[in-house]
């Protein structure tokens, strides 16, 4: 069996936006692994049935079956341990999971209030239903409300990104001198929103631009 990934797609399914799935493309990418990317739709629930739960990323290996990205970037370490570590040294995971706390706490929440209405525009009908329904009751706001106000959540995103932009101003990867699952992490989030946005979010040949291009770049990506 080859190694499959469930993978979120918008309506033209060239468009893959999922941050989770991103992490795990390029943690696949980082352990040389090989894998066919099944495009996915929110709505599609029975399509992912086998794994016991409703939510890509799914990674099919051979006679396993992994959800949650967390959880695949850990079964992937542990095992091909002969790959590169996704984490580095012991020491640097406590780091590794700071990132993903920042990330999923403030990056992530920061950008969604840019493109939650991007998204559902790119959205079969069936899923910009449940988009909607599921985005709006999380959020007790109607999707039109974060259109209307884009222009304050992108300063604010703007404030958000300052430290990132800092550190990669000092340094190529948040990793060190290669990327690792810190830099997996974060790079799904941009990826996510610069996949969906309307509009530029980052500056042209800024340093978070460049940044993305060598991470894919250095996965073969570009």
């Amino acid at each position: 069996m080859s190694r499959l990934l469930y993978d979120l797609a918008a309506a033209d399914e060239s468009i893959r936006f999922s941050p989770f799935c991103w992490r795990i493309k390029l943690a696949l990418a980082h352990k040389n692994l090989a894998f066919e990317s099944i495009p996915w739709h929110f709505t599609e629930k029975d399509k992912i049935a086998f794994s016991g739960q409703g939510k890509v990323p799914v990674l099919v290996d051979a006679d396993r079956v992994i959800s949650d990205s967390q959880a695949i970037a850990e079964y992937l370490e542990i095992t091909y341990p002969n790959e590169a570590s996704l984490f580095g040294e012991p020491p640097a995971r406590p780091l590794v999971s700071f990132i993903k706390t920042w990330t999923e706490t403030v990056l992530h929440p920061a950008l969604a209030h840019v493109v939650l209405a991007d998204i559902h525009a790119l959205l079969t009908p069936e899923d910009q239903t449940y988009f909607r329904q599921t985005r709006e009751g999380y959020y007790k706001r109607r999707l039109e409300d974060f259109a209307v106000h884009r222009t304050e959540a992108t300063a604010a995103l703007n404030s958000t990104l300052k430290p990132l932009k800092t550190t990669l101003e000092k340094q190529p990867f948040l990793a060190g001198l290669a990327p690792n699952y810190a830099d997996h992490i974060v790079f799904g989030a941009l990826k996510w929103a610069v996949t969906v946005s309307s509009t530029p979010l980052l500056e042209a040949n800024g340093v978070l631009e460049r940044w993305m291009n060598a991470v894919e770049e250095t996965y073969g990506l570009a």
